[in-house]
């Protein structure tokens, strides 16, 4: 039965980790263009959650019946709330401070995270309390089959998994195939060389926090169908764990934040079915680890860093 079992693990440690993985793309990219840890993205994750509680309903009255419309409409909801508002916090908090010490930008993104925890919990329609997070798509169980020991598990967690690969794919070749994406490789390896080819830095910054941000807004859709329930403090964990992440695999690396994200989903998962505290803690335990013996992450480059 102990590998019977593990299956179920396997798939949940999977939808953990596509999760995590949307949080960590933010983080990574954001690093490896502007070299800032951006500790205010797991609260664009919990922006994109309450952007996506907020339209639901709007978009439920208007397009009655239609469920994968509005789960759709719901989702770029989502993506556009973490997107504008860490386009604004990179406008309005980090490009001033663009050329300063990095630790004014560091002090200033745990400032941006403390300041939008606290001011949406203050809002009156938003409050500081638990929210139960509506059933956007019916929530089906899906039996896995007597080889699998009978294990069942939900479709939110499928279409975790599903949204989260074609998001990744996505970014894939946005980076890989387009102007902007060539334009942000070229940021990445010298911004004075980027700059003297002609492309617009801020632009590029700009578009990376944007497209990061989305990415967070998109996960905390799925953290509140899969787990119903949302409060303004909600990205703290995610948004630490993500970070966690995107050091093990290499941060600064995209394919790394990636291996990253799923290796702590499955790592937190199976610990999880042991002890839940234990489970909680788990990714704590690996950044140690991996900052002990191998600093730069699984995929990350050995390089000298610019200060």
């Amino acid at each position: 039965m102990g590998s019977i079992f593990n299956a179920q693990q396997i798939v949940n440690g999977l939808q953990v980790g596509s999760i995590y993985a949307l949080i960590a793309l933010g983080y990574t990219m954001v690093y490896g263009i502007v070299r800032l840890i951006n500790f205010a993205h797991g609260d664009f994750y919990m922006l994109g959650a309450y952007s996506a509680y907020g339209v639901f309903f709007v978009f439920n009255a208007l397009f009655v019946g239609k469920t994968g419309l509005v789960a759709f409409l719901v989702l770029i909801a989502s993506m556009v709330g973490g997107g504008i508002v860490a386009l604004l916090a990179n406008q309005l908090a980090y490009r001033p401070l663009r050329y300063k010490p990095k630790l004014s930008s560091l002090i200033t993104a745990i400032g941006v995270s403390l300041f939008l925890e606290y001011f949406f919990s203050a809002l009156p329609m938003v409050g500081p309390s638990y929210r139960s997070f509506p059933d956007i798509i019916p929530r089906v169980n899906i039996d896995l089959g007597k080889a699998l020991g009978n294990a069942t598990i939900s479709n939110y967690v499928l279409i975790d998994i599903l949204v989260a690969a074609v998001l990744m794919i996505g970014l894939t070749l946005l980076v890989k195939k387009t102007t902007l994406g060539k334009a942000m490789r070229a940021v990445s390896q010298d911004k004075d060389a980027a700059r003297l080819m002609g492309i617009d830095i801020e632009k590029v910054i700009a578009f990376t926090f944007l497209i990061g941000g989305s990415f967070a807004g998109a996960a905390g859709l799925l953290a509140g169908m899969t787990y119903p329930r949302i409060v303004p403090y909600m990205g703290i964990q995610p948004g630490l764990k993500a970070f966690i992440a995107a050091v093990l695999g290499g941060i600064g690396n995209i394919p790394g934040a990636v291996l990253g994200a799923y290796i702590m989903g499955l790592a937190e998962t199976f610990a999880s079915a042991y002890n839940s505290l234990i489970g909680e803690g788990i990714a704590f335990a690996i950044l140690i680890i991996v900052l002990l013996v191998r600093p730069r992450g699984l995929l990350g480059e050995k390089i000298a860093d610019k200060i």
